[in-house]
């Protein structure tokens, strides 16, 4: 793909597939298109709508063989840093489920934060990513760079901000388009981890064994997450998601202490400055931190994954702001068990059908309980995006 020219979207007047033609990179944050779907962004305040939205996480990715080909001759994190790549891929979802989808999430890693900080990151074929120099005492901690002299967040990850701007202007207000973060203590857990993990002995024994040590790194962490969503938001992202991939391997206590006051701490420094943009928290496995979550934390969308009832998410969370007296609507989002997408297309209706029973009338932004998967076949996430307009419509009438 030639350096000097990206993707642009441009849809007709008739609404019809959007097009893609080469047009030059565009990093004007003044100018952006007029946004013509703003259904997400309806929804993820409260308010009625006349569907529920739908996206996916990870929609763009490994199971899209337009991804697979920009990927052959380029390593994963050059997409990430090469704005005209990381626009390419954003949008690729976008021209293949033309109107089906309601929302672009740049392309970028939550691994981000930590090479910023000064830790390197590579992407393994096989493995995932591995931190080769992790952070095994805190005493390695001094190996940080958030705390040096001339340290900006900004400086260091300009290049997500380049590649949102120029997506913005790509997508010609087609859709909105998502910023996101790793939150605290999932990306503690790969600092000190040094890659994904089975038990996270490691990262947890910081906690038990260093908890001065332990809650200064979170912090740390969530100040740069903080001003990299702020900036974000800057850039052109009309709304933001933090991914708490492993709250689940955190029981309620130590969730409550460890994660949960970074979470609030980053939703309450991103609201100061943004307080229109809607903000979503993704703590997988968390369910016991739903009432914490909507009651203690300023985000406006909780996603939650296949492991609970819809319905039983939607009780305990009004009841929960009931009770505390706050009269906001907290919106849901999720939920289907990516592995359906493995079903057949009559299976994937009928539980995506049951998905939106779930979550009834109300306020839901719908999605997948987690990932699109490598070995995903797209057309059958086109007949998940499908169901989830007529069903949700129909419930809505």
């Amino acid at each position: 793909m030639p350096s000097e020219v990206t993707a642009t979207v441009a849809q007709s007047a008739l609404g019809t597939k959007p097009a893609f033609n080469p047009t030059p990179l565009n990093f004007d944050t003044h100018n952006f298109p007029v946004l013509r779907n703003d259904l997400y962004l309806r929804t993820a305040r409260g308010e009625q709508t006349e569907r529920a939205p739908v996206w996916c996480m990870r929609q763009a990715g490994r199971y899209l063989p337009e991804f697979r080909a920009i990927r052959v001759e380029n390593e994963f994190f050059r997409v990430c840093r090469t704005p005209e790549l990381a626009t390419e891929v954003t949008v690729q979802p976008i021209r293949r489920y033309a109107e089906l989808l309601d929302a672009a999430i740049i392309f970028s890693d939550i691994l981000v934060i930590p090479q910023a900080m000064g830790l390197e990151v590579e992407m393994v074929p096989g493995k995932g990513p591995q931190l080769p120099q992790p952070l095994r005492t805190p005493a390695d901690m001094a190996r940080l760079t958030d705390q040096s002299p001339g340290f900006s967040v900004d400086t260091e990850l300009d290049y997500v901000y380049k590649a949102l701007t120029n997506t913005r202007h790509v997508l010609q207000g087609h859709v909105p388009l998502l910023g996101f973060v790793g939150a605290p203590w999932t990306l503690m857990a790969y600092m000190v981890e040094g890659g994904g993990s089975k038990t996270f002995a490691q990262a947890k024994a910081w906690l038990f064994a260093h908890p001065a040590a332990a809650h200064e790194l979170l912090g740390r962490i969530a100040d740069v997450a903080a001003t990299f969503l702020i900036g974000q938001v800057r850039a052109g992202a009309q709304a933001v998601q933090v991914f708490e991939s492993w709250a689940g391997e955190l029981g309620p206590r130590d969730f409550a202490e460890f994660s949960l006051p970074y979470l609030a701490r980053i939703a309450a420094r991103v609201k100061a400055v943004w307080p229109d943009v809607p903000m979503t928290v993704f703590a997988k496995g968390a369910h016991y931190a739903l009432e914490q979550l909507a009651t203690e934390t300023a985000f406006d969308v909780i996603s939650i994954d296949w492991t609970i009832d819809p319905a039983v998410a939607r009780t305990r969370v009004d009841r929960a702001l009931e009770a505390a007296g706050q009269r906001r609507t907290v919106v849901l989002q999720g939920n289907l068990d990516p592995t359906l997408l493995f079903g057949s297309p009559d299976a994937i209706r009928q539980r995506t059908q049951e998905m939106c029973r779930g979550f009834g009338g109300s306020a839901h932004i719908a999605n997948l309980g987690h990932g699109m998967m490598p070995s995903h076949d797209p057309e059958h996430l086109r007949v998940f995006l499908e169901t989830v307009h007529v069903a949700s419509r129909a419930l809505r009438k």
